[in-house]
């Protein structure tokens, strides 16, 4: 008998291994169909690996334990959600695919309540008749902005499509030819538009744009003129674009309503943290603009939404357009909503406890105190497993959001002494919690700008896990 034959048979079975006392123990945490899975599975691999005739497994590799062992863990991680928190140590602050703003904790404690038990979500207490779900944050909104009246989407490209849909369907939409932008893997504006049934008309060149081309432009089927804040890029040098107040003094002498996409929208000026000078969205309420959209889980710090702001005779058009349902926000989702914008109503207090915010404040003296101190505990846990410094790097807004703004700060600059750059990458995202990190000049580094203080203890944890994996 060959030796793949004498090992085939010496394998346990699947019904031999399901009694196994771990297994039998795990079936109080883990589905049996779970656990009978992955029992075939570890049996599967083991199978594959001696029909590959490569060397034979050893004694403790075909051992009962060591299968058990296995499956275990593979049932384990089937349990494991697939959606799971993660360090976002990689410096950029609204990162889309780690899922943009982190929320405050009264946003937090606002989605808990709201999910335990029932709520008033379309319900006028006062009067006991049905009401709006928009009501719940409209008061806040026009507080915060300025507008007449205002509603609440899933998201913001939602809101520039519905209101685009509302209020100049089958008609023409002026848009500058600079502003035709690209925002994530599907949201072009010229598309957009095609969707909700205005007709695009470009006007001006790339980089110039004139309220004369606005004005030539407009005709018996102009339904609106639109403006959109390039978030995501910049045009420099020989450059001219029309204001919204330009735009909204145009639209009011022709009759025609004006809207903007402001993206981001932030809600008060924060260039004394170091960021550039962007329109708030109360000055393009001011500014005459009959319709405002912006998103929810950027600049504002909260949960994903599409926030649409404006006159209360168009907005009571989109309101009512059929598409309105179907974009709607979900209960959970506007009760952090709401939980954000009431932070809001002192901004002081917003910059303490929107993360966002905080994350922006933060001084570059200050991460880089924190940079020192973390050091020192890493290169006490992990000794002479990595080379660590730090090093000044800077922080991106990232989410489309002010793309040329870089944030001063620091971070742990990581050289490993047993394994590669990428591996070390690999091994913190497979943690738990994972850790984002990124690699730049031959260095794994740590950005802290977008590290709570409160992660830094798991942070460590992951390092020192991944590095001993390393150097088994």
């Amino acid at each position: 008998m060959s030796e793949n034959h004498r090992q085939l048979r010496e394998l346990p079975s699947v019904d031999r291994l399901l009694h196994h006392p771990l297994l039998v123990g795990l079936a109080e945490r883990c589905p049996p169909v779970l656990v009978k899975e992955a029992v075939q599975q570890a049996v599967a691999a083991r199978r594959s690996r001696i029909l590959a005739a490569q060397a034979p497994l050893s004694a403790e590799e075909l051992a009962e334990d060591a299968l058990a062992a296995e499956a275990a863990r593979l049932a384990l991680a089937r349990l494991a959600p697939n959606l799971r928190p993660v360090i976002n140590a990689t410096g950029t602050l609204l990162h889309t695919n780690l899922g943009r703003a982190p929320l405050a904790e009264t946003a937090l404690e606002a989605i808990s309540a709201t999910a335990r038990g029932y709520s008033n979500l379309e319900l006028n207490l006062e009067s006991g008749q049905r009401g709006h779900r928009h009501d719940h944050v409209e008061e806040l909104l026009c507080r915060l902005s300025g507008a007449e009246a205002a509603a609440v989407v899933n998201n913001n490209a939602g809101a520039v499509y519905l209101a685009l849909a509302a209020l100049a369907q089958g008609k023409e939409g002026i848009v500058s030819r600079g502003e035709l932008v690209e925002i994530g893997g599907a949201f072009r504006v010229p598309e957009v538009m095609a969707a909700s049934g205005v007709r695009l008309v470009e006007v001006g060149a790339t980089n110039k744009t004139h309220l004369r081309d606005y004005e030539n432009a407009i005709g018996e089927h102009t339904g609106l003129l639109m403006k959109v804040h390039t978030s995501n890029y910049r045009i420099l040098g020989f450059t001219a674009q029309v204001s919204g107040a330009e735009l909204a003094d145009l639209g009011r002498r022709r009759g025609i309503p004006v809207m903007e996409d402001l993206g981001s929208g932030m809600l008060f000026d924060l260039s004394d943290y170091g960021l550039p000078r962007e329109p708030t969205v109360a000055e393009a309420v001011a500014a005459g603009l009959d319709v405002v959209t912006f998103s929810g889980d950027k600049l504002l710090g909260g949960p994903q939404a599409g926030i649409i702001l404006g006159r209360r005779a168009l907005m009571e058009k989109i309101r009512k357009h059929p598409m309105a349902r179907a974009l709607r926000m979900d209960k959970l989702t506007l009760a952090a909503l709401e939980a954000t914008l009431r932070l809001y109503l002192d901004p002081a207090k917003a910059l303490r406890e929107v993360p966002v915010l905080a994350m922006l404040a933060v001084s570059a003296q200050e991460l880089r105190a924190r940079g020192d101190s973390l050091k020192e505990r890493a290169v006490s846990l992990l000794g002479d497993a990595v080379d660590i410094t730090v090093i000044e790097a800077p922080a991106t807004v990232g989410g489309g959001a002010l793309p040329l703004t870089q944030l001063a700060g620091s971070a742990l600059a990581l050289r490993p002494r047993n394994c590669s750059l990428d591996e070390l990458a690999a091994r913190l995202r497979r943690h738990t919690p994972p850790v984002m990190a990124r690699i730049h000049d031959e260095q794994l580094l740590l950005n802290l700008r977008t590290v709570r203080p409160d992660e830094e203890e798991p942070l460590l944890r992951a390092l020192r896990h991944a590095l001993t994996v390393a150097d088994e």
